[in-house]
């Protein structure tokens, strides 16, 4: 915060801000004393941060604050001093006043001015000071239950050694967007630098051409005189012109590295903006667990590895509830009693461990307990009991497959249910926090050893990694966090049980299904040798998606889709690659939903291995001319799937140039477009001696009837408006134009 943030404040502002940087303090200070209750730094730094508050508290005027910093203070000076030695009770009740002075902080106005539990507090902590904490104090008001922490305020982060200022999350999110764009946009122009290599390539060829033209055999008697002076002139301006050529292409390759350099920095430093350390998501957690563990009559100690990791913001605000869930199942169900831990040969005390790291380019958060471990004999009584399966296959489950069950809505193995657990939606909560950030989360245990749960992350929700596909002549972009494993199989190797065809990958045997008939696009020209399997599965069900080839790995740059489009099916976002061409990250969930909607119907297709589709008829051509990038890559996958050969213009003007230039079926425009529209557009086409038969579709947002004359009155064969291609009315329009997609 600013200096000018801070005088805009007032005092009553400035003293929850002081607490707000304090109180973590103080938290982490007691926490470190009840293990090292001698640590003198501890100690000083408590003593500091309750003298702080005191003071910012007497000039607000909070009679209560004060008593509570006071008699904290004076507690810290007797164990300074020596007259004390904090014990457990005494760390219960300071932590009670850290919560007090939260309180007084966030809502001093309902407290009177001489409020019960100050006094309570002071005379508890007196007691225990006298007695020197040989019995730990009864619980009372001025101690914190663990539920009444879960109900308090969160403390906002602790105070940054950097300068800091304050920017909006929707002034990050259109900083990262346009870093997005940018990044995208610097790679245009290695196309464009290869065009310009080959327009080199060509002018060398002419220069060799006029060179032959110069030197041949023509008999000098014969020779045009008067033609010989223009040929040289000819050759010198070629070659001047291949110089300049030579030069410019150079200067467009270092703009093309030095651009792509600077949209590179300017995009790691607007994730860098996002970024927040681990820490910031989880310096309550030791708290949280540690009083949730004297509730239990258990000792738990927490551990945090990786606390300096950064993590987008996004994602580490997701992630509170499920840690929360996670290390309360740790405490509750995993750690034993002290008594149960000393039988088995463990140290009373528990271990949690809480680790944030960055592997292979995703976020990795685990938390493991060295507890009791889940009890696999357990999962296959409780998974039968509930109907989940049957007895004899729950007998064959692996333990992967039977820890499964655990994600279960409703599902649990308590026996009792109480406030903190037992009705089962704990791991189901995770799972779908999980899963909106296009994560995974797997689970391990060893009886007697403890449990592990292992969450894979994004990095940044702006930013995903995918698995790159050829569907029908068309990439698709799987998010790798989604996909179990790929393979590559034989066809010898599938299987056809009752009608569906099957694969075993891993000692696993999963149903095929093909990419093209979910995504309903074009089935290959050809096809043969191994089938490329992208296996995906959710809650046990795991199906193997049939696509011609795999593509290779992407780091992708997600983009909305327009949100007038509504929910397009399979289909979760768009990106851009590296060349500017459009690509749609698929939406696994929903492609499972797809499958089984399939499998319920029977209208579930098989994969062909060695099947030729090919045979040699000719595909239309149709060219899309739309400014919109999330419309004109709907219409070209819609034409496409349905067999059309498609290709896109950008606005009006790159259409021109396109039907000028190439040989085209059918013309699909829109209206409202930069440089040239689309009525423009028409006009120059019906205009053109060698264009004018060619079938002219429009396709606008705008439906009024003067709309529609202006489009038919230049010349188009047809008017619709773009919401009409989410159904079969574009596609029985082209019918009507120009007939089937196969000639």
């Amino acid at each position: 915060m600013t200096a000018k943030d801070l005088s805009e404040l007032s005092m009553l502002e400035l003293f929850r801000v002081e607490v707000e940087n304090q109180a973590p303090l103080l938290t982490a200070g007691l926490l470190a004393l009840e293990r090292d209750p001698e640590a003198a730094d501890q100690l000083e730094a408590c003593m500091r941060a309750a003298h702080s508050l005191k003071g910012a508290a007497r000039i607000v005027d909070i009679a209560a604050a004060v008593g509570v910093a006071h008699a904290m203070e004076d507690c810290f000076v007797a164990a300074q001093e020596g007259r004390l030695r904090l014990r457990q009770g005494h760390i219960d009740l300071l932590l009670g006043g850290v919560d007090l002075l939260a309180r007084f902080a966030h809502s001093p106005e309902m407290d009177p001015p001489d409020p019960p539990q100050v006094k309570a507090f002071a005379e508890a902590l007196e007691s225990a000071m006298q007695d020197n904490g040989q019995g730990d104090p009864a619980p009372d008001a001025a101690v914190p239950t663990p539920d009444a922490l879960s109900r308090a305020p969160a403390l906002a982060e602790s105070a940054a050694q950097d300068r800091v200022v304050r920017v909006s999350a929707d002034n990050l999110n259109r900083l990262l967007g346009l870093a997005g764009e940018s990044l995208v946009a610097a790679r245009w122009l290695r196309p464009f630098a290869d065009s310009l290599l080959r327009l080199k390539r060509l002018q060398h060829e002419t220069v060799q051409k006029l060179d032959a033209l110069h030197d041949g055999d023509v008999p000098a008697a014969s020779a045009d005189e008067r033609a010989r002076p223009a040929l040289h002139d000819i050759k010198r301006r070629v070659v001047e012109c291949e110089h300049l050529l030579t030069q410019g292409l150079a200067d467009m390759e270092t703009f093309e590295r030095r651009s792509a350099d600077l949209s590179r920095r300017l995009y790691d430093e607007a994730v860098a903006c996002r970024m927040r350390p681990f820490a910031d998501g989880v310096h309550a957690t030791p708290r949280m667990l540690r009083d949730l563990g004297r509730s239990l009559g258990k000792q738990v100690r927490l551990e945090i590895v990786g606390a300096a990791t950064p993590i987008d913001r996004d994602v580490l605000e997701r992630l509170d509830a499920p840690l929360g869930h996670l290390l309360r199942n740790a405490v509750g169900h995993g750690i034993e009693s002290p008594e149960q831990r000393r039988a088995a040969g463990k140290p009373a005390e528990g271990v949690v461990r809480l680790e944030a790291r960055h592997s292979a380019g995703a976020l990795e958060i685990s938390v493991s307990d060295d507890g009791q471990g889940i009890s696999l004999d357990a999962m296959r009584r409780a998974v039968v009991e509930r109907n989940h399966t049957k007895a004899e296959l729950a007998a064959e489950l692996s333990e992967a497959e039977l820890l499964e069950f655990l994600f279960l809505p409703g599902f649990t193995l308590s026996d009792r249910v109480t406030d903190m657990s037992g009705r089962g939606v704990g791991l189901d909560a995770v799972q779908d926090m999980v899963k909106q950030v296009r994560g995974s989360v797997r689970v391990w245990t060893q009886a007697g050893r403890g449990t592990r749960f292992q969450l894979q992350l994004p990095l940044t929700l702006s930013v995903v990694h995918t698995l790159l596909a050829d569907v029908g002549g068309e990439p698709y972009a799987f998010p790798l966090a989604r996909i179990v494993r790929t393979s590559r199989v034989a066809p010898q190797q599938v299987e056809l049980l009752e009608g569906r065809q099957h694969v075993e990958v891993d000692g696993r045997r999963i149903g095929l299904v093909t990419a093209h008939q979910i995504l309903q696009a074009a089935e290959p020209q050809a096809a043969g040798g191994d089938l490329a399997v992208v296996v995906i599965g959710d809650h046990g069900e795991t199906y193997g998606v049939v696509v011609d080839r795999f593509l290779g790995e992407r780091e992708l740059v997600v983009h909305a889709l327009d949100p007038r489009l509504g929910k397009i099916k399979d289909i979760s976002a768009g990106a851009l690659m590296e060349d500017g061409s459009p690509v749609l990250i698929i939406d696994v969930e929903d492609m499972i939903r797809s499958v089984q909607k399939l499998i319920a119907s029977g209208h579930l297709s098989q994969a062909r291995p060695g099947h030729a589709a090919a045979d040699g008829s000719k595909r239309k051509r149709v060219l899309v001319v739309d400014d919109s990038l999330t419309v004109r890559e709907l219409e070209r996958k819609l034409l496409a799937q349905h067999g059309y050969e498609v290709e896109v213009a950008v606005d009006g003007m790159d259409g021109w140039n396109a039907v000028r230039t190439g040989h085209f079926d059918l013309l699909v425009t829109d209206v409202d477009m930069p440089r040239l529209d689309g009525i423009e557009l028409v006009a120059l086409v019906k205009k053109n001696p060698n264009l004018k038969s060619l079938p002219v579709m429009i396709m606008s947002y705008k439906d009024r009837a003067d709309d529609r004359r202006r489009g038919l009155e230049a010349g188009a064969d047809h008017y619709l408006t773009k919401g009409s291609f989410q159904d079969e009315t574009l596609l029985q329009a082209v019918v009507d134009l120009i007939g089937e997609a196969v000639a």
